[in-house]
């Protein structure tokens, strides 16, 4: 991991993808579960990146033509 600010995170995933990342890091494709799970995040981001900018800005116009503070 890089230096900059982490937050850690807890979460469930099916066991099949937790055996399939372990295969991945026992390869030598990432140094551990951490790397294979931040890659993974990033390249999900990046490749949604459209569709979660125009879903933000969704909400954002539903907030304020509905929403309160």
């Amino acid at each position: 991991m890089s230096a900059l600010e982490t937050t850690v995170v807890k979460t469930q995933i099916p066991n099949r993808l937790l055996v399939e990342g372990e295969a991945l890091v026992k390869a030598g494709w990432f140094r551990d579960l951490d790397d294979l799970f931040i890659e993974a995040l990033r390249r999900y981001l990046d490749s949604h990146r459209p569709e979660l900018t125009e879903r933000f800005a969704q909400q954002d116009v539903e907030w304020g033509l509905h929403g309160s503070d």
